[in-house]
């Protein structure tokens, strides 16, 4: 499938940013810089560019997460509930900022980022300037009404299934999730979207990793990643019960099959580590502690505050 990545160069080094996976790649010759047009396939086959081998300014990739509000209660989540949400107008100015830092890759979640009337607005915001790409994360919920109108506006829609089964998934995120949240990827899939599915692996759920790839390929969606579970926020409570390590997490995922057609990708605690997130208040923080804690609670009012504290940390 062809479908848009962002491509920079750092040095003398070309990365490559997929907005649906999230990972970034070396490719094995120079491209154009900006938003470029590639087959996914063979951006696939790549191999991934360590941060940290690179001198960079900026995080190569990000979080942004404009809402707090979510319909869903999911007793796992990582989000801090008690903090303000920005006006429409901070809104875009915030947008404006990301755009300008030069961040290859956007991932706008919440919250649930489909509450936000703007949405469209802001994903075209950030990738007004050919240089960045923008993903959505959404619990699937309102994705079904909304597919048509955000299909210009994003490059790639991330879908949250905490379980491959019905009975499992709603044990999670509340009954009806996993029904809206299958009709939201047929819509989306249907309007030409590149759909992820995302998984937060745990001891309840990973009995059903290979059963979600199998839906993955039933419902038309181009690959799923496995989420190591983050004690942060709600989740810090079922951190004893329910997270694996990495080891586990690796060993659950290494013995997958993957169906043609469908990319899998583990992100472990580990590779999380040093993450950008832009939380709904307007500061910036940063994982630590193999992304087990948050810090540098930064105000962005420029693109200047996005910077990375030192030449060459991971992101």
């Amino acid at each position: 499938m062809i479908r848009t990545f962002a491509a920079a160069m750092f040095g003398s080094t070309t990365v490559v940013h997929d907005p649906a996976v999230g990972t970034n790649h070396l490719p094995p010759q120079s491209l154009p810089t900006g938003c470029v047009a590639l087959d996914d396939q063979q951006v696939a086959a790549w191999p991934q560019a360590d941060p940290a081998a690179l001198v960079l300014e900026y995080p190569l990739s990000m979080c942004w997460s404009p809402i707090v509000r979510c319909n869903l209660d999911c007793p796992q989540c990582l989000d801090d509930k008690s903090v303000r949400e920005s006006t429409a107008d901070e809104r875009l100015a915030l947008a404006a900022h990301i755009a300008a830092s030069g961040v290859l890759g956007v991932d706008i979640s919440g919250g649930e980022p489909l509450l936000l009337r703007d949405l469209p607005d802001l994903a075209r915001a950030i990738r007004r300037q050919g240089t960045s790409v923008v993903s959505c994360t959404t619990n699937g919920w309102h994705l079904a009404r909304r597919a048509e109108e955000v299909a210009g506006a994003f490059d790639a829609i991330r879908v949250s299934l905490d379980g491959a089964t019905e009975a499992t998934h709603d044990t999670w995120r509340g009954q009806d999730s996993y029904r809206r949240a299958v009709e939201g990827i047929h819509a989306a899939a249907a309007e030409g979207l590149f759909v992820q599915l995302q998984m937060v692996l745990m001891q309840s759920n990973k009995h059903e990793a290979q059963e979600l790839l199998e839906l993955a390929a039933h419902l038309g969606a181009g690959g799923v990643t496995f989420l190591q579970m983050l004690p942060i926020g709600s989740g810090a409570a079922l951190a004893a019960e329910q997270m694996l390590t990495d080891e586990q997490a690796q060993d659950t995922v290494t013995p997958l099959t993957a169906p043609d057609g469908v990319r899998v990708r583990l992100r472990t605690r580990t590779s999380a580590g040093g993450f950008t997130v832009l939380r709904a208040d307007g500061y910036a923080w940063r994982n630590t502690r193999g992304a087990t804690g948050i810090s540098a609670f930064i105000p962005v009012t420029g693109p200047a505050d996005l910077r990375l504290p030192t030449p060459g940390s991971a992101s």
